[in-house]
C-alpha cells in the first residue's frame, strides 16, 4: 500500500442545527481522542496528494520572488534527493529489490527508452529550434544534451507515489541509467552535439551511492530491524517529501531565472515541453506494445513513461555551464529541470485518480 492509497475520514454529520451541539466530540473522551490522532496521521499521508499542487506553487513562487529559493544551491540537491530515496526504503523491503532484477526484458526497455528513444526526440527538437524557430545553435545544443543524460531520481518517486510495487524496479533502471551514463553521455553528445563531454567517472559512482544506494539500504534496514520506530516516522514523510519535491523543483528555475526569461525564453519552453511530452508518450506506447499480454501492464507503463520522460537535468545543467563557453546553452537544462518535474507529477495526480476511479 503507497502513501496515496489512504484516504481521510474527516468531519462528522448533524442530524440537524440543533441536534448539532449535543453531538460535539468530547476532547476529554479517549476514543475520541484516538480518533483526532487517527485523523492527523491520516492528513500526514494524504499530503502526498498535493505534491503537483505544491510543485506549481513553488514554480511560480521562484518565478515571482526568486530569492526565496535561492539559498537552496546545488550542494543541498544531493542530500535532499538522497532523502527522498530514504523515505522509498522505507516503504520497501529487500524482497521487492530482488524481484525488480528478475524483470531483465522491463529493465532493458526502460535502458531504451532512456537512451534511444529519448535521444531521438532531443535531436529531432534540437533540429527544430534552429530550422524552424529560428534559434541560435546553442539553444539546439542544449536540448540535445538534456536528452543526452541519464535518469531522474524523482522518477523513482513519482513511481513509488503511482505504483508502489514498481518503485525497487524504477530504482533498478535509474541506477543502471546513471551507472552507464559514464560512458553514453559523452559518446551521445558526441553523436548528437558534436562535442565530448569528459563525465567524471568517479563522481558518477560516488553520486549513485550517495543519494541512492545509501540512503535506500538505510530505510531497508530501518524497516528490517527497526520496525516501531519506522512505524513512528512513516506518516512523516509525506509531508517532508512535499517540501524537498517543491525545493528541488523551485531552487534551480529560481538560480538560472535570468536565462529563462532570455528573449528565446517562450520558443525554448514550447521546445521543451513538447520535447518532455513526447518522451512520455513514447515510453508508455512502447512498453504497452512490448508488454500488451503482461497482467500489470498498466503500471509498467506509467513506469516506464516517468523513466523516460523524467532526466536528470540538473546533471545536464552542471554539464552546460561547465564544457560549453555560451551560456544560453544552459537555458533548455534550466527550464528542463522545472517543466520535467511538473509533467511528472501532474501525471502522478492524473494517474492517482485514475486507479481510484
Amino acid at each position: 500500500m503507497g502513501w496515496n492509497d489512504w484516504s481521510p475520514k474527516l468531519g462528522l454529520k448533524c442530524a440537524s442545527i440543533n441536534s448539532c451541539d449535543s453531538l460535539q466530540p468530547d476532547p476529554t473522551n479517549p476514543q475520541t481522542a484516538e480518533k483526532n490522532s487517527v485523523s492527523i496521521v491520516e492528513l500526514l499521508k494524504q499530503s502526498n496528494s498535493l505534491l503537483p499542487h505544491v510543485v506549481l506553487a513553488s514554480t511560480l513562487l521562484a518565478i515571482i520572488f526568486p530569492p526565496s529559493f535561492t539559498w537552496f544551491t546545488s550542494r543541498y540537491y544531493a542530500p535532499a534527493l538522497g532523502f527522498l530515496m530514504f523515505a522509498v526504503g522505507v516503504n520497501s523491503s529487500e524482497k521487492d529489490f530482488l524481484e525488480a532484477f528478475n524483470r531483465p526484458a522491463e529493465i532493458f526497455t526502460g535502458y531504451v527508452g532512456q537512451f534511444v528513444l529519448k535521444p531521438l526526440l532531443g535531436y529531432l527538437f534540437s533540429i527544430i529550434s534552429v530550422t524552424v524557430f529560428g534559434l541560435p545553435t546553442a539553444i539546439g545544443a542544449g536540448i540535445a544534451l538534456v536528452s543526452c543524460v541519464s535518469g531522474a531520481q524523482l522518477s523513482n518517486y513519482a513511481t513509488f507515489l503511482t505504483d508502489p510495487q514498481m518503485a525497487p524496479l524504477s530504482i533498478v533502471m535509474t541506477s543502471l541509467s546513471t551507472a552507464s551514463a559514464v560512458f553514453i553521455t559523452p559518446l551521445l553528445s558526441l553523436l548528437l552535439i558534436g562535442k565530448r563531454l569528459p563525465v567524471d567517472v568517479k563522481g558518477m559512482v560516488f553520486s549513485i551511492t550517495q543519494i541512492v544506494v545509501a540512503p535506500i539500504v538505510a530505510g531497508l534496514l530501518l524497516n528490517r530491524f527497526f520496525p516501531r520506530i519506522c512505524n513512528a516516522v512513516r506518516p512523516f514523510l509525506p509531508p517532508l517529501s512535499v517540501l524537498v519535491t517543491a525545493l528541488c523543483v523551485g531552487a534551480p528555475l529560481a538560480i538560472n531565472i535570468e536565462s529563462v526569461k532570455s528573449p528565446f525564453g517562450l520558443a525554448i519552453l514550447f521546445l521543451v515541453v513538447a520535447f518532455h511530452l513526447s518522451a512520455f508518450i513514447s515510453g508508455y506506447i512502447l512498453s504497452g506494445f512490448i508488454f500488451h499480454n503482461s497482467p500489470d501492464v498498466k503500471a509498467l507503463q506509467r513506469t516506464i513513461s516517468y523513466e523516460t520522460g523524467m532526466q536528470s537535468s540538473l546533471l545536464a545543467l552542471a554539464l552546460a555551464n561547465r564544457f560549453f563557453k555560451d551560456p544560453v546553452v544552459a537555458v533548455p537544462p534550466a527550464i528542463s529541470t522545472v517543466i520535467m518535474s511538473l509533467m511528472g507529477f501532474s501525471l502522478v495526480l492524473i494517474w492517482g485518480k485514475s486507479k481510484r476511479g
